[in-house]
C-alpha cells in the first residue's frame, strides 16, 4: 500500500507512449529528449557522490545507487542488438512511414506499468544484474557510452514505421514490441531505476 501511495506523489513525466497521434519524426525527437533527460538526471544524482556513497546499500539484498545504474548499463547492452535486428529488418522490408500514428493499447500499457514509482516488483535475469566491484567513474562512463549508442539507433530509425517494425524482447523471446515502444519501454525502465536510486540516496542512514 505504501508504494502505491508514493505513486500519487511522484512527478511523473508525460509518457513517451500515449493515445495521441504524432508523426514518427516527432516521436523520435520525443524519445531522444527522454533519454537526454535520463542522462542529465543520472549525472546530477551520481556525480557528486563519493565512492562510499555510490556503493552504499540500504540492505544486503538491496541495490546501491551504483548498482541501479550498472543494471541500466547491462539492460541497454542487451537491448541494443535487438534494436539493431529490428531496424535492419524494417529497412530490408521497406517499412517506412511519415504519417501521424498512435501506439496500440498493449504497448501503452507496458510502458505505463514500467514508469516509476511502481507497485510491481520485477526481478532481473542474471545477465541483467549489476556487475560487481565497478567504480563510480566506470559506471558513469559506461552509462554515457550506452546512451550514445541509443542516440545512434534513434538516428537509424528515422523514417521507419515505428509501429509496423517490431523488436524482440531480450528477456522474453515470445514478446515483441513495436520499434517506438521498445525505445519507450527502455526509457521508462531507466526512469524507474533512477527513482529507485534516488530513494537509496534519501535514506536516513545514507552516508553524509
Amino acid at each position: 500500500m505504501a508504494a502505491c501511495v508514493l505513486k500519487i506523489a511522484w512527478p511523473r513525466p508525460a509518457p513517451a507512449v500515449d493515445a495521441d497521434r504524432r508523426t514518427p519524426a516527432a516521436e523520435l525527437q520525443r524519445l531522444r529528449d527522454e533519454f537526454q533527460r535520463v542522462v542529465a538526471d543520472a549525472a546530477a544524482l551520481a556525480a557528486p557522490l563519493t565512492e562510499l556513497q555510490f556503493a552504499w546499500k540500504p540492505a544486503a539484498d538491496a541495490w546501491s545507487v551504483g548498482e541501479c545504474l550498472s543494471h541500466l548499463n547491462a539492460t541497454a547492452r542487451h537491448c541494443l542488438p535487438k534494436l539493431d535486428e529490428g531496424i535492419a529488418d524494417g529497412i530490408r522490408a521497406g517499412h517506412y512511414a511519415d504519417a501521424p500514428f498512435r501506439y496500440g493499447w498493449l504497448d501503452r500499457l507496458v510502458v505505463q506499468a514500467m514508469e516509476p514509482p511502481s507497485c510491481w516488483h520485477l526481478g532481473s535475469p542474471k545477465a541483467f544484474r549489476p556487475a560487481p566491484g565497478e567504480s563510480r567513474d566506470d559506471v558513469l562512463g559506461a552509462f554515457h557510452t550506452v546512451h550514445e549508442h541509443l542516440a545512434d539507433r534513434l538516428r537509424q530509425a528515422h523514417g521507419l514505421d515505428l509501429v509496423r517494425v517490431r523488436v524482440t524482447s531480450p528477456v522474453a523471446p515470445w514478446r515483441r514490441f513495436s520499434l517506438g515502444a521498445a525505445f519507450a519501454v527502455l526509457a521508462a525502465h531507466e526512469r524507474r531505476h533512477l527513482w529507485q536510486a534516488r530513494r537509496v540516496a534519501a535514506q536516513p542512514r545514507f552516508p553524509r
